[in-house]
């Protein structure tokens, strides 16, 4: 039987241009696919793609070309019932026996405000069960999975400050932008590795350890830099980022409108007026890092 990899990335997308280079100084085996077969971070990749509605010998087919592997990270999202399941049950049988550990990338909008619990929600606050990203995130973790939903992604070309036109095209707009949560792709590839490294990276085929059963197995992680952004803290601090730096920007302007019109004497705002905040510090303390790019640069 052939030796199992450290882990397999399904979907080598926008986070793998940081998980890969964190896997390779790290020593951590690995294999990659994408849709067709790409380069990423300097790492060719297996052209790969999961069909649920695929028949049972074209699944079992499809699968049979993927790398045996400790770990697998499933970057996609996965829906509904059953689709967790056939993923993990025709990648077990089609590898042979062993204690497989599947991580799957979700995000923390599964969370909403909770009057009990407003403002902070943590991850064992309740969330949109009947989502159907969470229904298959559920499923996963029934089958001893492990989930880590993530909160705004940045880093690289991703820049939250060019979100500011799309999201705020008016001053109702702005009035109605309360919190924000981000992480960066470092961050998220030092958790996903954290995890495998807390639970044991794999290298030996033996039963589950208590590392993985602490860390990995049945557990949902929010994923945060733990920072709870205030929206209008951002556009007062970007005025400058518009085609004429010594104008500021509309949003910036109808921050201050607003600050007068609704008596907020100073930014940020109270927690209590921000809506939903996310608590991640169990993460960050479980695993024993510590964010490296924490504050949007600010």
């Amino acid at each position: 039987m052939e030796k199992a990899l450290d882990i397999l990335i399904l979907g080598a997308g926008w986070t793998a241009n940081f998980l890969i280079p964190l896997l390779r100084e790290r020593n951590i085996t690995f294999a990659a696919t994408t849709s067709n077969g790409r380069y990423v971070a300097g790492s060719p990749t297996l052209k790969w793609r999961f069909d649920p509605a695929a028949s049972g010998p074209e699944q079992t087919k499809a699968f049979g070309v993927l790398p045996r592997a400790r770990h697998v990270l499933i970057t996609f999202p996965l829906t509904g019932k059953g689709q967790s399941a056939l993923l993990t049950s025709t990648y077990t049988e089609t590898h042979g026996a062993g204690a497989f550990r599947f991580i799957q990338l979700g995000s923390t909008g599964i969370w909403q405000s909770d009057p009990e619990q407003a403002p902070w929600l943590d991850r064992r606050s309740p969330y949109k069960a009947d989502d159907q990203r969470a229904v298959a995130e559920d499923e996963l973790l029934g089958l001893g999975g492990c989930v880590l939903n993530l909160a705004g992604l940045w880093g690289g070309e991703r820049d939250v400050r060019h979100w500011v036109d799309r999201v705020a095209t008016t001053k109702e707009a702005v009035r109605g932008k309360t919190s924000l949560h981000m992480v960066h792709g470092w961050d998220v590839a030092r958790v996903i590795a954290g995890v495998m490294q807390v639970g044991g990276t794999g290298t030996t085929e033996g039963g589950e350890d208590s590392g993985w059963d602490s860390v990995g197995r049945g557990q949902r992680w929010m994923v945060t830099d733990g920072f709870v952004y205030d929206w209008w803290s951002l556009f007062a601090s970007w005025a400058n980022i518009g085609e004429d730096d010594s104008k500021p920007i509309k949003q910036a302007e109808w921050v201050y409108e607003l600050m007068r019109e609704g008596g907020v004497r100073a930014l940020p705002r109270p927690m209590e007026a921000l809506g939903r905040c996310y608590d991640s510090r169990e993460l960050w303390q479980t695993l024993g890092i510590t964010p490296l790019k924490a504050g949007l640069g600010l």
